[in-house]
């Protein structure tokens, strides 16, 4: 490989296929590829990612193994059954930075003794619109303070083991009504209103010394009409002129709708990985598809093919392989350890919100109502009804769509009560239909999302999150009511 080809193929960070590693993809991390990021697709179980992480390693010792673990709906570690780290808008609700730190901190510890670099956590988004479709109970919160006091908490946790912790989605998505895994956001602020709020938690990040920032694919129009991944004025004259931030920025996935739906795949993610670079960002992040080795040599070749017509300066790209390789320190070596389920679900409990009395008669229907997942959070298997059947013998659990109405009528004819947990029922016309329907029954509504506007009377348990502890915190809760509980875990 020539010079630029090697700094080029060091600033990629792609996704693959598969629980083990592809040959060409270990040749190439012997040949000096920066690193991967892991993925619900990569993961069995602790055991599997480290036998998988320790044969990346076989290859080159240094390199950068990411994975994109938020905890809460977004989990990869915990993709089969939920996570056992409730979800950030519960570690906001439990409003205990010193909690989050040590959530964080064990999680830290996990991903460390699973062998992994880099954790794409966590967002320093806020929650600012009921019609955000990606971020969510993704982000701490709303206001600015108390989630940027939260985001600096999770940092210092996280890294407390010596995984790189990465501040996203630069300079904040919460703002933003459309998702930019298939769409260009134009957000509807001001660069004062950016700095007055959204900035705050990644100001309070970089004071608390993460290693990393994940821009966002998104237009602040008083930046010019580039997304700021793309975007020079976003990179390098606020975050790293007005910021100070030292650290590697890292894109988000280029392969995303925001900037491949403009620039194309193939050569359009060249051209996007290249006006990347050259706006500020040091590593390219390609994860969220499981790609071959053309697409990395599509990327490669027009990174090299920049630097020769002068697109691209060499010093700009030696900078930026810089910045990746000070992220190839590894973690710090411990044994795989056990996840630390009381903790996760001593805060979940705390985050619980009650409104009115939910109170168990007897047996319930749990109707889980199904919505689409989003793309972040992939497909969501877990629901509450498994945890309330261990524990209130003679609970019936139903998974249904939203439009299965007739379904959850007929089922709820055999029951005094139905618990029906919904995900931020205000976005879907469909779950609020639902809720019309079983207006006359005896209901108990669980909320495992953004809680919106109130959707009628019904006594309601808000829990932040989807988690496996966030839904088994509300299990327990429900238990507890009635005199028929199990004595299961």
């Amino acid at each position: 490989m020539s010079s630029w080809e090697l700094l080029a193929e060091s600033v990629m960070l792609p996704g693959f296929g598969g629980t083990s590693a592809p040959e060409w993809l270990r040749r190439r991390i012997g040949e000096g590829l920066g690193g991967v990021v892991l993925f619900g697709r990569n993961v069995i179980d602790d055991e599997q990612i480290h036998s998988l992480t320790t044969q990346l390693r076989s290859e080159r010792a240094d390199v950068i193994i990411g994975i994109d673990e938020e905890g809460g709906d977004v989990t990869r570690l915990d993709v089969a059954t939920g996570s056992f780290v409730p979800g950030p808008l519960a570690l906001g609700a439990a409003g205990d930075t010193s909690l989050t730190t040590q959530v964080a901190a064990a999680l830290g510890e996990r991903l460390a003794a699973c062998g992994i670099t880099l954790d794409l956590a966590p967002c320093a988004d806020l929650t600012l619109t009921p019609d955000d479709p990606i971020i969510g109970v993704r982000a701490f919160g709303s206001d600015p303070e108390s989630v940027a006091e939260q985001v600096a908490a999770y940092v210092t946790g996280m890294q407390r083991f010596g995984v790189a912790a990465c501040a996203k989605h630069f300079p904040g998505h919460g703002a933003a009504t459309e998702d930019s895994h298939l769409s260009l956001p134009v957000l509807p602020r001001t660069e004062a209103e950016l700095r007055a709020i959204e900035l705050v938690p990644f100001i309070a990040a970089i004071k608390a010394g993460v290693r990393t920032i994940m821009s966002g694919h998104l237009v602040v129009q008083d930046w010019g009409q580039d997304p700021v991944t793309l975007n020079h004025k976003a990179l390098t004259d606020v975050l790293r002129g007005e910021l100070g931030f030292t650290g590697a920025v890292i894109t988000d996935a280029l392969e995303m709708g925001a900037v491949s739906g403009e620039f194309g795949r193939h050569d359009g993610m060249a051209a996007a990985a290249v006006k990347a670079l050259a706006a500020g960002a040091d590593v390219l992040c390609m994860g969220g598809a499981a790609f071959e080795a053309d697409v990395l040599d599509a990327v490669s070749a027009g990174i090299v093919a920049a630097v020769k017509s002068g697109a691209l300066s060499e010093e700009r790209l030696a900078e930026a392989s810089q910045r990746a390789f000070e992220l190839r320190t590894p973690p710090v070596s411990t044994p795989v350890v056990p996840v630390d389920f009381e903790l996760g679900l001593s805060v979940a409990r705390k985050a619980l919100r009650v409104a009115g009395e939910p109170r168990l008669d007897g047996p319930p229907l749990v109707v889980d109502v199904v919505t689409d997942p989003t793309i972040a959070a992939g497909n969501v298997k877990w629901g509450l009804g498994p945890h309330l059947t261990e524990l209130v013998p003679g609970t019936r659990p139903l998974r249904v769509a939203p439009t299965e109405v007739d379904t959850v009528l007929a089922a709820a004819k055999e029951f005094r009560q139905v618990v029906l947990v919904t995900r931020e029922a205000h976005r879907y016309p469909a779950v609020r239909a639902l809720l019309s329907a079983v207006d006359g029954l005896d209901v108990i509504r669980v909320e495992t999302g953004v809680p919106g506007p109130d959707l009628g009377p019904n006594p309601r348990i808000d829990t932040f999150s989807g988690s496996y502890v966030s839904l088994r915190a509300a299990a327990e809760l429900l238990a507890m009511t009635t005199s028929l509980v199990s004595g299961g875990h």
